[in-house]
């Protein structure tokens, strides 16, 4: 199949404030998405831009005291830095300000009007006399008309779904001054909707242009009649002005699409001359392009947007991708509970790559919220990536690096092995092409425990004692090695960074999913360095601390009183976990409590890795007693069980048997962790097996 060329955009994020983990669903599932399809041969360029217009700019730069200019260029590095460091990354990143976005919003709005889409007409609006301003939707609130809940913007109800001109909100008031605004006359600027009925229609229904619960949700619209939409603002106002209508401006929802086209316009012009921008854009092309947004703004997108550009001659996207809303262990994010979480905040406490993995697990095409359950997050991160696909590599490499000069057996041993693995990538491409991420997690999760279960039953750290035994280890090694890179490979789009290391580890020059039908023989690796650590829920701690204590901090005085003893109640009914005590500030102990404790100085006898568990090695420990202790212990993810063998440990000696899933565990090894990985505490030299520690 010949290589497509597709243009891929994210929904502008509004240049008024930082990016949090909200933001962060739909960019992440983007960008996956283009990484993935750039691995099968395709030609992605993928843009987004700042949203850079709107009072509530204006107001902001003026609070800050510089200017919107000024503003919105903090903002845009602000941005830059937090979608770089989760590995979302465009080719070109723009803002709707710009010159070249000005004309072609300009540009298009012409040729609406000279095709008849545009009419002015004395609306009434509604102003705020204290600060001497019309106001826009944003900043007026009241009760819906329709579902008569109260709280909603002026311009869409976020319960019923219903959009209304704010004059129609009941019991108004300015989100600015909390003042009872008036109505007052002014000429508006309306595109004419009703014209694109018919067209838009078919649009909405066409196969694969959106997905089919937002095209039944649109039925509505269709069925109460479509109206004109008012596309104008009065200054003063941060934005571009309408030609040939001084001191009347564009909505932001007009040029903030268009910036879609202008950045895309910029990047050909800036770094990829070879494009064409019409071989994109004109009526008939058959490149690709489509549009990844939120479910909040499909109107917009699937409405207003493909209106304006068939009315100026444009063709329009080729499909929408829509995600849902993103909930924090099962609640809308919040401030006070700390679940509101900046990108900024999270990036300063844990790996990127756990965020992008964890929610391409939950992602799907269709329409639907994800929720972020923390304890959950730790969990799947943890068993996944690091117990199962790390864990292949660093049981593998070793003997690689050490016993056979860093290169891999001349011949596979398990060619029908690896070749299953090879052939599950047909299937994992059309996942990720269908979106279907959390499908495709499925499948290579599922390829991981066959890699686990092949190398378990083989045992290579036994078969490395046995004299004569050692090719059957290099085989049985190396074709662990090629397992873990065709695992490494379908995660790539999911976990770039990780798949960099895996590629400069393996030495290889390519690392798309064409390349992964060769298998590995007779092939240079390079001495293996540990890929990734387990979560530290304290870090996760931490970081619901942080963000509790800075947002609600920054958090700017609300004019609706209410809503924030509203938010307050729902808040104290809620509990964050408590962070671990400083050292010197836990619970203090006598002297007698220390004492009924009894440790003792044991030597691994034998270690073997718990099936059904990812956490578990079960140890054989030699306590001086006349029979060995059976123990379990959650340390298989930085020690195999082979590392363990006749090395001393510290355990708790009279622990009170406990019975487990798997069996009793009849005492406790002491074990430190640092937040990098769990680290077994053990005895100078000199000690020996059943020595009393003290």
């Amino acid at each position: 199949m010949s290589a497509r060329k597709i243009l891929v955009t994210n929904a502008l994020p509004y240049a008024n404030g930082p990016i949090h983990m909200g933001h962060l669903l739909g960019y992440i599932q983007a960008d996956i998405w283009v990484r993935a399809m750039r691995a099968m041969g395709h030609d992605v360029t993928y843009v987004c831009a700042d949203d850079a217009h709107g009072t509530a700019i204006m107001l902001r730069a003026e609070a800050n005291g510089i200017t919107p200019e000024e503003q919105i260029a903090n903002v845009q590095r602000e941005h830059i830095r937090d979608f770089d460091g989760f590995g979302v990354h465009f080719d070109h990143y723009d803002s709707t300000h710009s010159d070249t976005n000005r004309a072609r919003s300009q540009e298009i709005y012409l040729k609406n009007r000279e095709a008849g889409n545009i009419a002015v007409r004395p609306v009434s609006q509604l102003f705020d006399h204290e600060k001497g301003m019309f106001l826009s939707d944003r900043f007026i609130k009241g009760t819906c008309p329709k579902c008569k809940s109260e709280d909603q913007y002026g311009d869409a109800c976020e319960v019923c779904g219903t959009t209304y001109n704010a004059t129609e909100l009941l019991n108004p008031h300015s989100t600015l001054s909390g003042a009872t605004p008036v109505e007052k006359s002014s000429d508006h600027y309306f595109f004419k909707l009703p014209n694109f009925a018919n067209y838009l229609q078919k649009w909405t229904r066409d196969q694969g242009r959106l997905p089919l619960s937002i095209a039944n949700k649109l039925d509505e619209w269709f069925e109460n009649g479509l109206n004109d939409w008012d596309i104008s603002r009065d200054a003063p106002y941060f934005g571009f002005e309408i030609p040939d209508a001084p001191n009347k401006y564009f909505y932001v929802w007009v040029d903030a699409p268009i910036g879609y086209m202008s950045s895309f316009e910029n990047y050909v012009k800036q770094k990829r001359p070879e494009l064409n921008f019409d071989d994109y854009w004109k009526k008939d092309s058959q490149n690709e392009v489509y549009h990844f947004i939120g479910k909040d703004i499909v109107y917009f997108h699937a409405l207003f947007w493909p209106a304006m550009l068939d009315g100026a001659g444009y063709r329009t996207p080729t499909g929408l991708f829509v995600n849902g809303f993103l909930t924090v262990n099962g609640q809308k994010m919040s401030k006070s509970r700390g679940t509101f979480i900046k990108a900024e905040t999270y990036l300063q406490h844990l790996n990127p790559e756990y965020l992008r993995y964890y929610f391409a697990s939950k992602l799907s095409d269709k329409v639907e919220d994800s929720d972020l359950n923390l304890d959950d997050f730790v969990q799947k991160v943890n068993s996944d990536l690091v117990g199962k696909v790390v864990n292949i590599a660093s049981r593998c490499a070793k003997f690689i690096n050490t016993n056979f000069d860093n290169t891999l057996s001349a011949n596979c041993a398990e060619t029908e092995l690896v070749q299953t693995f090879i052939d599950a990538g047909d299937s994992i491409a059309n996942c990720y092409e269908d979106r279907e991420f959390s499908a495709a997690i499925r499948e290579i999760m599922a390829l991981a425990d066959r890699a686990n279960q092949y190398i378990d039953e083989k045992k290579p750290w036994a078969l490395a004692k046995i004299e004569g035994e050692e090719q059957q280890v290099h085989e049985v090694c190396s074709v662990g090695i090629n397992l873990f890179r065709q695992l490494a490979i379908y995660l790539a789009p999911v976990l770039p960074t990780l798949a960099q290391q895996v590629q400069d580890f393996l030495k290889l020059d390519s690392f798309d999913f064409a390349s992964r039908t060769t298998i590995l023989t007779n092939h240079e690796i390079a001495q293996f360095q540990p890929l990734m650590q387990r979560v530290d829920a304290k870090a996760v701690t931490a970081m619901v601390d942080d963000s509790k204590d800075s947002l609600a901090a920054a958090e700017p005085a609300k004019a609706d009183k209410n809503a924030d003893k509203k938010k307050t109640k729902t808040a104290d009914k809620t509990s964050t976990p408590k962070a671990e005590p400083a050292v010197g500030e836990a619970e203090q102990i006598k002297i007698d409590d220390f004492l009924k404790v009894d440790l003792r100085v044991a030597e691994v006898i034998d270690a073997n890795i718990v099936e059904g568990s990812d956490k578990l090695l079960q140890l054989t420990l030699n306590v001086g007693e006349a029979e060995p202790r059976n123990v379990f212990s959650g340390i298989r993810s930085q020690y195999a069980p082979e590392d363990l063998k006749g090395k001393l440990v510290v355990m708790v000696a009279n622990l009170a048997p406990r019975k487990m899933r798997f069996g009793v565990s009849n005492g406790m090894v002491l074990a430190a962790g640092n937040g990098e990985g769990i680290f077994i505490v053990s005895p100078d030299r000199g000690a020996k097996a059943g020595d009393k520690v003290s």
